[in-house]
């Protein structure tokens, strides 16, 4: 039976950002809209504060920052979507990088005051990387922010894509009097505070109509005629290929703790927005219409829920129909897995569901048989591949302060580490614990959760690494004696792969140079 219909209505997306530029708050509103939750989490009264949906963690209510990727399922205009809200702290980028491996489209979000900011940068670099297809939103209009063009300006520059405005704004910060949708020639007015159903749109065809001076006034019209027609010769109209490959931007403006402009850009973004694509592996390309399923995890998060010690594996389908309680190969393991509570997600909560197509991601639960990278089958044997481990940046010792608790610790570092929050490595010729990340946040967090989760008390101490390095060669004997003349700065990652840890970019350098026959490799793709 096919699978065509499911598919095609399926949208799987992450909306990413530099911190504080209104991704969270964005998430939320697209939930309204789908009906999905009741009241926006970012309400706050002072009898009861209301979280965001999507910042499940403890740690993450507590500074107001979201730390891991949640998922969030809802349905909306007959479309079923899939949203992954990522970290945007540049602290958790890799918990990112590995969700845009997740999704076929990515929706970027931009803070009008602030402009391009360092987070956004790297994360455009891994979205380019694979081309997929990015929709600008520019958020905080109703704040005073940059001039409208000279931000498209800067952003096609430095993001280096060439953008589409789908909307264009009147006016910004306590002057922003809405947007005109260029696209479907409609006025769409602002109103501090309103609520989406409140929305005052109207269509105005021809922008000469006296109707539009009577709603926004003189000065303010003819400045928009005058854009419009500048818009209109410079951009045309939308090209869908050029979005699909990646090459172009559309752009829509807005406030989304207003939630101004959301809809629009959600009702175009579920027409032009790629369906499920097909998937490259290490045998073959795998095909999104094939009966039988596949799939991979890319992420994992232990104690969802802190009262019971579950572990969820999250799986993006690739093809094929997921069906509960059927069996499925673990290609890594060699082993064949049934699952009776597979989840779709909204946020914290989840709901046990029955079967689920490509573009789904599903939460399975994992007793400890799951790493990221793994692959699902109906019993071929392949891997996805592009899912990077990319070297740490801070590299600490982990020191263990209870030793009644050692068993705890192991646990629960090796959970933690399983996860993605960070890299762990065990020293050559000794059982010296590494911990690796990008951010120092990330020692914090991985200290609370020991401690909070698995009663582990412990520390971190300091080491004078600058990089990690996967070592491969022709010639496993030099290796092995380069491991060993090396074993100060030698180490293995949780595969056993041989890892070299380099003091400085000098040593790494005089090494790479000095031993030929070694590769030096910056980035681990989980299963080569």
């Amino acid at each position: 039976m096919s699978n065509t219909k499911e598919i095609s209505r399926r949208r799987t997306f992450a909306i990413i950002s530099h911190p504080d530029a209104g991704k969270t708050t964005l998430t939320e509103k697209f939930l309204l809209f789908g009906g999905a939750i009741q009241t926006a989490g970012a309400v706050k009264s002072n009898k009861i504060k209301k979280h965001a949906t999507s910042d499940f963690m403890e740690i993450e209510r507590q500074r107001g920052i979201s730390v891991a990727t949640s998922v969030m399922t809802f349905e909306y205009q007959d479309y079923l979507i899939n949203l992954l809200d990522t970290p945007g702290h540049k602290d958790f980028a890799e918990d990112t990088y590995r969700t845009l491996t997740a999704v076929d489209s990515v929706v970027l979000v931009i803070d009008s005051v602030n402009g391009v900011e360092e987070q956004t940068r790297r994360l455009m670099e891994v979205c380019r990387m694979r081309n997929t297809p990015v929709i600008v939103f520019i958020n905080k209009m109703d704040r005073d922010g940059k001039n409208r063009f000279d931000l498209l300006e800067e952003i096609e520059k430095e993001l280096k894509i060439q953008l589409h405005p789908m909307t264009w704004p009147i006016n910004s910060g306590k002057d922003f009097k809405g947007v005109y949708n260029l696209d479907a020639k409609s006025l769409l007015l602002f109103t501090a505070n309103t609520k989406a159903n409140e929305e005052d749109s109207m269509f105005i065809e021809n922008l000469n109509d006296s109707v539009l001076n009577d709603k926004i006034g003189e000065k303010d019209a003819n400045t928009l005629r005058e854009d419009v027609e500048l818009i209109d010769g410079v951009y045309g109209k939308l090209n869908s290929e050029d979005y699909l490959s990646g090459n172009v931007a559309p752009v829509f403006f807005g406030s989304a703790i207003n939630n101004f402009g959301v809809k629009e850009l959600l009702d175009t973004f579920i027409k032009v927005a790629p369906k499920p694509l097909d998937r490259e592996t290490s045998k073959r390309v795998v095909h999104v219409d094939e009966n039988k399923l596949s799939g991979f995890v890319f992420k994992i998060h232990a104690n969802l829920d802190p009262r019971h010690r579950d572990r969820i594996a999250f799986i993006r389908v690739c093809s094929g129909k997921f069906e509960r309680n059927k069996y499925y190969h673990h290609v890594r393991l060699d082993k064949d897995f049934r699952f009776s509570n597979p989840y779709s997600f909204m946020a914290r909560s989840k709901d046990i569901i029955e079967d689920a197509y490509p573009g789904d991601v599903i939460g399975l639960f994992d007793t400890g048989n799951f790493k990221i990278g793994d692959t699902l089958t109906e019993g071929e044997n392949f891997y996805f591949t592009g899912i990077p481990s990319f070297s740490p940046e801070i590299f600490k010792e982990l020191v263990n302060k209870d030793p009644m608790k050692t068993k705890q610790l192991e646990k629960g570092i090796t959970q933690l580490t399983d996860e993605g929050v960070a890299q762990l490595f065990t020293q050559f010729g000794g059982n010296k614990k590494i911990i690796g990340c990008v951010g120092e946040l990330q020692f914090e967090v991985i200290q609370y959760r020991l401690l909070h989760e698995y009663g582990a008390a412990a520390e971190f101490r300091v080491l004078p690494f600058y990089k990690a390095c996967w070592l491969t060669s022709n010639d496993q004997k030099k290796l092995e004696e380069f491991l060993r003349f090396k074993q100060q700065n030698s180490a293995e990652d949780k595969d056993g792969n041989p890892v070299y840890l380099a003091q400085s970019e000098w040593f790494l350098n005089t090494e790479i140079t000095n031993n030929p026959d070694l590769q030096f490799h910056f980035t681990s793709e989980i299963h080569k």
